[in-house]
């Protein structure tokens, strides 16, 4: 691949299935969508009634927790202090045509295993933020161990593909900061929702307006598969996600005294990227 440019676009990072735009221009590989083959079912979830609203009526609307929309959860200015601040350190390529910076622990998932490595804390702007988080009934108590900046452009094809996040190291909430432009994030189920009477996959759209902040947690967290789509990023777009550590590294747990060690680290608010 070419030389990363000043914004990003020129280089990616994809490995094995994982492409995107530039990718896919280099090697000659069009992306086929798999969702075009198939039958699936829309809905569009409301934030008020906490219903998933089916988009062209063939179904009835369903009550859908788990999901927690603020709107408006930073300023303009502080919007414009995060992203300046972002981009003063180094954007890390990664998969689908995304870029990076992590402020957490080293972590084997497949291993189980989990050590501090280069890691210094969160970076010093967040420290307002998750204050002003915490005061949220539903964030109560919320200490982020791992914060991650994602960089999504339309010129790279960006994309995250349908996963479910870790729930042995990742605790049940899971706070996402929206930045730069509107978008959609896809919640979906493949096996369908039987009880409603639909046996084909199942999507819920929750639209995520700029400067917004949404968590997900319950079955929204561990049931449903989150996704941000190609075509749902028309601009640059910039997200914060943020992960608190599960049962296992809190008190009581097997491995508190390591849970505690990295909160420690975490919370100091002193950290650069790893």
């Amino acid at each position: 691949m070419t030389p990363d440019s000043n914004d990003g676009v020129a280089s990616c990072g994809c490995k094995g299935i994982r492409t995107c735009l530039i990718c896919e221009k280099f090697k000659r590989k069009a992306q086929l969508d798999a969702s075009e083959s198939k039958i699936v079912h829309h809905f569009l979830f409301n934030p008020e009634s906490k219903l998933a609203v089916c988009k062209d009526a063939e179904a009835v609307s369903f009550p859908f927790p788990g999901v927690f929309l603020w709107e408006d959860f930073i300023s303009e200015e502080e919007e414009k202090e995060l992203i300046s601040s972002m981009d003063q350190d180094t954007w890390n390529q990664s998969q689908s045509g995304r870029r990076k910076q992590d402020f957490g622990p080293k972590v084997n998932f497949k291993k189980r295993k989990v050590r501090r490595g280069d890691f210094s804390g969160l970076p010093a702007l967040s420290q307002k933020l998750v204050l002003r988080m915490q005061r949220e009934p539903s964030l109560a108590g919320f200490q982020p161990v791992e914060q991650c900046n994602l960089d999504y452009h339309p010129q790279r094809g960006s994309a995250i593909d349908p996963h479910l996040d870790d729930s042995w190291l990742w605790g049940e909430r899971l706070v996402t900061i929206n930045m730069l432009s509107d978008t959609t994030l896809t919640l979906s189920l493949e096996q369908g929702l039987p009880e409603l009477g639909l046996a084909d996959e199942v999507h819920v759209a929750v639209r995520l307006p700029r400067r917004s902040l949404v968590v997900l947690h319950g079955e929204a967290r561990h049931r449903w598969k989150h996704a941000i789509h190609r075509w749902d990023v028309h601009e640059r777009r910039v997200c914060s996600t943020y992960r608190e550590l599960s049962a296992e590294f809190l008190s009581g747990g097997q491995q508190a005294v390591l849970g505690a060690q990295l909160l420690n680290i975490a919370l100091s608010f002193q950290g650069t990227p790893v």
